[in-house]
């Protein structure tokens, strides 16, 4: 049976990554120069996978990095791969938050969502249904392998939903413009959801 290869890679670095801060899908930022930088140089040195389709995250750091790691090839939006919502949160550090009481709780998990955010389940389900979406696509289209540039925070949601091996979200962070390859077979993926992690980039 034919199984399908997508390689979910994180978008390039940006000033909010450099500074700790949260920024969601609220906040349209660049790549910074050190983050284009550093892509250019994963490019020069690691082998990104041959693809037949693209995906990308909405958001322009996902469409920039897209650009700078397959160049030459068309990519398709996948809205539902925006990042999460982070609500009052959102362009704050963790050291800015760490006495406000919505965060400890959101943080300890008490409450599923920031203040005016994205519920955890409803960032889940969202995920989710854009993977459908691209695997739709790629076996309408006969497209063996695919990358998704996607955010960090979506990777590790996604995964913890739907990959295995099993791991906590937390146990799913990437590096920019690293990864993971996930190995579809369609009857398993329609009948229950799951996929398999089956390398890192």
């Amino acid at each position: 049976m034919k199984t399908y290869k997508i390689y979910l890679i994180r978008h390039g670095l940006t000033e909010a990554n450099i500074k700790g801060q949260y920024v969601g899908n609220r906040t349209d930022l660049p790549l910074c120069d050190e983050g284009v930088d550093e892509l250019r140089m994963l490019k020069d040195s690691i082998d990104y996978p041959d693809i037949q389709r693209l995906y990308t995250s909405p958001m322009l750091r996902c469409r920039q990095t897209a650009n700078i790691i397959y160049p030459d090839m068309y990519y398709s939006v996948i809205d539902e791969f925006a990042e999460y919502d982070f609500g009052d949160f959102e362009g704050k550090t963790a050291h800015e938050l760490e006495k406000n009481e919505s965060f400890t709780l959101w943080t300890s998990g008490k409450i599923s969502a920031p203040p005016g955010g994205e519920t955890n389940e409803n960032f889940i389900k969202r995920l989710n249904m854009g993977l459908r979406t691209v695997v739709e696509d790629m076996m309408k289209n006969g497209a063996g392998a695919a990358a998704a540039i996607m955010h960090g925070g979506a990777i590790m949601m996604l995964l913890a939903s739907c990959a295995v091996p099993r791991h906590k979200a937390v146990e799913w962070q990437s590096d920019n413009g690293r990864g993971y390859a996930i190995s579809i077979t369609p009857s398993l993926y329609h009948s229950s959801g799951i996929v398999e992690v089956y390398d890192i980039i």
